[in-house]
């Protein structure tokens, strides 16, 4: 039993998926995080702050390493954050001239932000294959059912008749700006966190933006300011997120209430059953959509209260961010693959 639906033995089979467990999962941010770690070796060397030879054993170090899982929870719960652990059994596995090298002039959110960074970029591929393949179908279901006709309500009142195609717009619009918008999400997302202990790179003798430049050329990222405190990149891929699961949410509206009895306006080829009702065809990925709808808009006003950062780093509003984050981005996931099964088991509109 876990405490989370998204990693629950099965109530993961609604809320999990696991291509997005393991980008988010300690194993790949650890993993993220030594990757800036080397990175970061490699730069300062070409910068002359530290001997060719200790990046080296750096890289070696990193590439070797494995977590010892109970003593970084230990450091969590003394430190607040996985870093200084994690640096701390990096030294240990190097030579003693070495360690001075290692983390050389970073901070803990450098680490932390930059490994998010590098894992969210895979999650916006998987984002952008998900959207595009729902308006793939989407297609295909006006091709195949555009012109059948079903009742056209406002206010959950039966209005006028319409085509079927015109649904399929109101479904598909909205997907199509948030593809586009989400272009723009990636722009802001994608950049390196480099700041130094209060974010002046402070430590580098003159030489933090060529660091700075070369890290970010190394782990592909933009290169940018320092944005410890300017959380504006995440707070638009929260937004971006309920919106999907809005739009998507939208279309399991729709689809429930043209299930229901006394309608029946659509055929699905799949349904849920019931204990007790034999009879019964419960529309379940469209309730799914509505439920993580809901769920993302209120994590996104939770996520929001996170970009208030006092001074030069805040500890409590970066620890919101890591309990609410990940929920948002498994909620989308999960909703984006239910949405994809939703409308591929769409066989007919219209009252029969």
């Amino acid at each position: 039993m876990t405490v989370s639906a998204f990693e629950h033995p099965f109530l993961a089979g609604i809320a999990g998926r696991d291509e997005i467990t393991d980008h988010l999962g300690a194993e790949a941010e650890i993993r993220a995080m030594l990757a800036f770690e080397t990175a970061l070796a490699r730069a300062t060397a070409d910068a002359g702050l530290i001997p060719d030879g200790s990046a080296l054993e750096i890289e070696t170090a990193a590439s070797a390493y494995q977590p010892d899982w109970a003593r970084l929870r230990e450091g969590v719960m003394r430190d607040g954050v996985v870093v200084p652990e994690l640096v701390s059994a990096l030294k240990e596995t190097v030579n003693e001239e070495t360690r001075p090298a290692v983390h050389y002039g970073a901070t803990s959110q450098d680490v932390i932000d930059t490994a998010l960074v590098l894992r969210l970029r895979p999650i916006l591929d998987l984002f952008r294959a998900d959207i595009e393949g729902l308006l793939v179908l989407l297609r295909d279901l006006t091709e195949r059912f555009g012109q059948d006709e079903v009742m056209g309500r406002t206010r959950l009142q039966d209005a006028l008749p319409i085509l079927f195609h015109h649904r399929l717009g109101n479904w598909r619009s909205p997907l199509s700006g948030l593809l586009r918008d989400l272009e723009g999400v990636e722009k802001l997302l994608l950049k390196i966190q480099f700041g130094g202990a209060v974010g002046t790179l402070d430590r580098f003798d003159g030489k933090g933006k060529i660091i700075r430049a070369k890290l970010a050329q190394q782990l592909s990222l933009a290169d940018t300011e320092c944005w410890h405190t300017d959380r504006r990149s995440l707070g638009a891929f929260a937004s971006w997120m309920s919106s999907v699961t809005a739009a998507l949410g939208k279309i399991g509206t729709d689809i429930a209430l043209m299930k229901q009895n006394g309608l029946d306006e659509i055929r699905l080829s799949s349904a849920g059953g019931s204990s007790a009702m034999a009879h019964k065809k419960n529309p379940v990925q469209a309730e799914y959509l509505m439920s993580f709808a809901r769920f993302t808009a209120g994590q996104a006003g939770i996520f929001s209260q996170s970009a208030v950062h006092e001074f030069e780093r805040s500890g409590s509003s970066l620890t919101l961010e890591w309990l609410v984050l990940p929920q948002m981005i498994q909620a989308t996931g999960a909703s984006l693959s239910h949405g994809k099964a939703l409308l591929g088991s769409i066989t007919g509109v219209g009252a029969r």
